[in-house]
């Protein structure tokens, strides 16, 4: 796992202010398959069938996978987001928002260690870069300008959210 810094760093390298949405050469064909294996490998390691949801529209992220909560020792879904940056993805129990990051969620009874491994090991085992939730929440101090908005901007909005 990358420290904060080193993810930090790679962040601001993947953010540039001329390709909000998605980042310059964007392979949509390549990304749909890298994610297709990744709904396959979740599917297969907590032996269920895991919804997806791809090609978000108006949004960095790419797509979402969910392990049902049926499947998880805790009885609470784990939401894979993933990015269309960097192959950047976010592992979250029950929503983004629900916990701040997996730790809490850990404390809290609502994700158990073995399952955070399973879907960790899946990310790692085909290159993604899982970012941990508490660094997405920290203020957006890059250069892309967003939308007139009414909140801060977030690396999680710059990497996750909708433009």
């Amino acid at each position: 796992m990358r420290s904060e810094p080193d993810l930090l760093t790679l962040l601001r390298e993947l953010d540039d202010p001329q390709w909000a949405e998605r980042p310059q050469g964007y392979d949509r064909n390549a990304t749909a398959a890298l994610f297709g294996r990744l709904v396959a490998r979740l599917d297969d390691d907590f032996t269920t069938r895991c919804p997806a949801e791809q090609d978000t529209q108006d949004s960095s992220e790419y797509g979402r996978v969910v392990v049902p909560a049926g499947a998880t020792v805790c009885g609470t879904r784990i939401v894979v987001c993933v990015s269309k940056f960097g192959s950047l993805a976010l592992i979250t129990a029950d929503n983004p928002g629900a916990f701040l990051g997996t730790a809490e969620a850990q404390a809290e009874g609502e994700l158990a260690a073995d399952d955070l491994a399973k879907v960790d090991q899946a990310l790692a085992d085909l290159a993604y870069v899982v970012v941990p939730e508490e660094l997405l929440v920290t203020d957006y101090t890059g250069p892309t300008r967003f939308p007139v908005i009414s909140y801060q901007s977030t690396w999680w909005q710059r990497f996750f959210g909708y433009f």
